[in-house]
């Protein structure tokens, strides 16, 4: 499979959480020769500044590649609901004017609106029930995007609107979009910050001095890189279930001639040690390592046809296009 015309000069995946201290992320930067260097999972920090310090470091003609761990695009049912025909082009209007509660996680079921989706604010008594019928929708296929849908090898990703469980992903997308996306989409006039797939085709974004931003989903990486979690480890939060998976990660690396520094190779072989932050530092690494598998040809990349798709609900990088 051939490999993108142009490869950007750093790829960073970011693990995102509504939390400060679980936002992680990793990066790559390429070499003289060809190939990627990998570094280890370190902290987003002020994720207002992120964009521009990702930028300053591969200086003003190179090429940024972002993947973010949170939905970028909004459910087709919804969107209709509130006549939205265009993302990138509402999501600067968000939490402000009409829009003003858009980011306000509803308190309690009467709070719920078309332009109040979130639901709920903390835990008790909250039904997704409540959810539906504010929405007007039956079941929450309906206000899952097609990206979040079931498929064979992965169980449906969580709805944007719910924000309840460990797989909620609603306030993580609450603070994307607040602190990277819509400031970044606010500089108009600025024609170097791209959003796949709602600017175009990767390849065609992949500019000199562009930096693109995408949306990416570890969970469907795990498969692309051979990552798999037994009954006896459990999940990633564990770190023998991280540490089982250190040969595939390395495997894969060495299959891609992916350079890791030092301190990446330390932290696949001891499962990114007993803190807490080792199953966010974890998915920060196979997030990248996921995009980089794309970059590199290694594994096909699909891009979604539609207008809905390419205007409206987005995709996730990497996932199969049904």
């Amino acid at each position: 499979m051939p490999r993108m015309h142009a490869l950007p000069s750093l790829v960073v995946h970011a693990d995102w959480s509504s939390s400060a201290a679980k936002r992680w992320m990793a990066r790559a930067v390429l070499q003289p020769d060809g190939r990627y260097l990998a570094f280890t999972a370190e902290p987003v920090g002020q994720p207002e500044t992120l964009l521009a310090r990702l930028r300053r470091s591969c200086g003003p003609t190179g090429i940024v590649l972002v993947g973010f761990d949170f939905p970028i695009g909004l459910p087709e049912r919804y969107a209709r609901a509130c006549e939205i025909y265009d993302f990138l082009a509402i999501l600067p209007l968000l939490g402000a004017g009409e829009w003003q509660d858009f980011y306000r996680v509803a308190e309690k079921p009467g709070d719920i609106s078309l332009r109040r989706p979130f639901y709920p604010a903390r835990p008790g008594n909250a039904r997704q029930s409540s959810l539906l019928s504010a929405l007007g929708v039956d079941v929450m296929n309906e206000l899952r995007r097609a990206c979040e849908l079931a498929h064979p090898g992965r169980r449906p990703a969580a709805p944007l609107f719910w924000t309840l469980g460990g797989q909620q992903v609603g306030k993580a997308a609450i603070s994307g979009w607040q602190l990277v996306l819509a400031p970044a989409l606010r500089q108009a006039g600025d024609p170097t910050v791209a959003v796949w797939p709602f600017s175009g085709c990767l390849s065609d974004l992949l500019q000199p001095g562009a930096t693109v931003l995408a949306e990416t989903y570890p969970a469907e990486y795990y498969a692309h890189l051979g990552v798999r979690f037994s009954r006896n480890t459990g999940g990633k939060r564990s770190k023998p279930a991280r540490l089982e998976n250190a040969p595939a990660l390395t495997k894969w690396a060495e299959w891609a001639h992916l350079m890791l520094t030092p301190e990446l190779r330390a932290d696949l072989e001891t499962g990114f040690g007993p803190s807490l932050a080792g199953e966010d530092a974890f998915d920060a690494v196979v997030g990248l390592f996921g995009m980089l598998n794309l970059l590199l040809g290694l594994r096909p990349l699909e891009e979604p046809d539609g207008s809905c798709l390419r205007q409206i609900e987005g995709w996730i990088l990497g996932q199969a296009c049904q």
